[in-house]
């Protein structure tokens, strides 16, 4: 299938012509399809700029549109009905991919930012050993771009879409009974909490990316929560979306400079003596960088759970 033939705006796609409202009496339901819409909605803004790759944004945007819609079937994907779960798993798929050059761009971005600050008699070998995950960036835009060329995108881009509608698969499941898109938050919060509380003293670095994987789903599936909360509700949401950002933006630094320190130790395998030297030098940093998201990432969760705890009492009190 050709780019042509894709879908390229949400008419095609046989959404309604504005984006789906959701008030907070309305059934869950209807909140999931209305976050659906808009996430799907944004991906599709945000297509044409991630083909392009004029701005790294354009992808990062897309890429957020996506997990939040997988986040959201992960959640509370049974009310939208029994292909919530296959449609979930083909956005992993295209998040892989996604992912990919993204890893890329963040990883380009800072060893740039890193390497400017170093003597000028060094920065040739620096440009030279960014310039290889350069190339190997634009192989993962390549590979990118047949994703995002085919038609397994194009039939996804529409079983998302079916999902998003009202009137859709969801409306057997919608009869089941009511579902509380607030108190539902306590089962990713529950999931986060036992997570920290099986890391020993130093935990592995694997370890600490798969916390910020759970603070990030507590984050989504409380931004879903907000559509439905009352004014009570709400503070404690904003308070807790606030506080999960935070921790994913510690842990974020950490996977970060994990990531980038692995890098460089690959690099030392073939570099030549100038840029081996550079590249030993930003490993150290980014092992400093490292360190100095462990000392801070308990204190960060503390924030999350306090969060999530106040919001567990008021809503328990409202029922």
């Amino acid at each position: 299938m050709t780019t042509g033939s894709l879908p390229r705006t949400p008419a095609e796609l046989g959404l309604p012509e504005l984006p789906v409202e959701a008030r907070p009496a309305d059934p869950a339901v209807h909140h999931v399809r209305a976050k659906l819409d808009r996430e799907i909605r944004a991906l599709l803004a945000h297509e044409p700029g991630t083909r392009t790759g004029a701005d790294p944004e354009d992808l990062h945007q897309m890429r957020v549109a996506l997990r939040r819609m997988r986040s959201v079937l992960k959640l509370s994907g049974a009310l939208v009905g029994d292909g919530a779960e296959p449609v979930r798993a083909e956005l992993g798929w295209l998040g892989q991919s996604l992912g990919e050059v993204r890893d890329y761009d963040v990883l380009i971005a800072h060893l740039r930012e890193v390497v400017a600050e170093f003597e000028v008699r060094d920065q040739p070998a620096g440009r030279r050993l960014v310039s290889g995950f350069v190339t190997e960036r634009a192989a993962a835009k390549r590979r990118l771009t047949r994703a995002l060329s085919s038609a397994r995108y194009s039939t996804l881009l529409r079983e998302v879409s079916l999902l998003a509608r009202d009137g859709g698969p969801s409306a057997a499941a919608a009869a089941d009974g009511p579902h509380d898109l607030v108190a539902g938050l306590a089962k990713p919060h529950r999931k986060l909490a036992k997570a920290v509380r099986a890391l020993p003293a130093d935990p592995p670095d694997d370890d600490l990316h798969a916390l910020r994987i759970h603070g990030k789903k507590l984050r989504y599936a409380a931004e879903l929560a907000l559509t439905s909360a009352n004014k009570k509700q709400a503070g404690r949401i904003t308070k807790l979306i606030k506080a999960t950002r935070d921790f994913q933006t510690v842990l974020g630094d950490h996977q970060d400079a994990v990531v980038a320190a692995e890098r460089m130790r690959t690099v030392l395998d073939t570099a030549d003596g100038a840029v081996g030297f550079v590249a030993g030098r930003i490993a150290e940093r980014e092992l400093a960088r490292r360190a100095e998201a462990r000392a801070r990432w308990r204190a960060s969760w503390a924030e999350v759970d306090a969060a999530a705890k106040a919001l567990h009492v008021v809503s328990a009190k409202q029922g």
